[in-house]
């Protein structure tokens, strides 16, 4: 099953939808709910993380009987050291977007203890790609 969901960067009242709507398609199947949980968890930081740093993304579900696959592609500054955007604490978020509650570098930390690959790749100035899998 392939799902796309597109996202408006700056519009934090539409953040976490598209993930809210993937983990509700997700818990019809069969999967763990341990498993359901860590997805839920992984696309909402990267779903947030697209509204709080880009200009628009897509989502790109690809959901088979034993992974789900999903792509974030976004237009926006980019990262420019994924090393150190790794790093727990680390954000480059701005104080409006603090302001919030959200930015707090935790994000992509959080991305890669609930998934089990992560794939991440960025031009500065142009854009970020996050590809995440969990197998199921």
């Amino acid at each position: 099953m392939k799902m796309q969901y597109f996202i408006q960067g700056g519009d934090f009242s539409a953040g976490g939808r598209a993930s809210t709507e993937v983990k509700s398609t997700i818990k019809q199947f069969n999967i763990p709910p341990d498993k359901v949980r860590r997805i839920a968890v992984a696309l909402y930081e990267a779903e947030m993380n697209v509204v709080a740093h880009a200009y628009r993304g897509t989502m790109n579900v690809d959901l088979r009987p034993d992974f789900i696959r999903v792509v974030f592609e976004d237009e926006g500054p980019g990262i420019e050291d994924i090393e150190k955007a790794m790093e727990e604490g680390f954000s480059t978020a701005s104080d409006k977007v603090r302001q919030m509650g959200f930015g707090a570098g935790m994000g992509l930390p959080n991305i890669k203890k609930n998934c089990d690959e992560m794939i991440l790749s960025s031009i500065p100035g142009k854009g970020t790609r996050l590809e995440i899998k969990v197998v199921f």
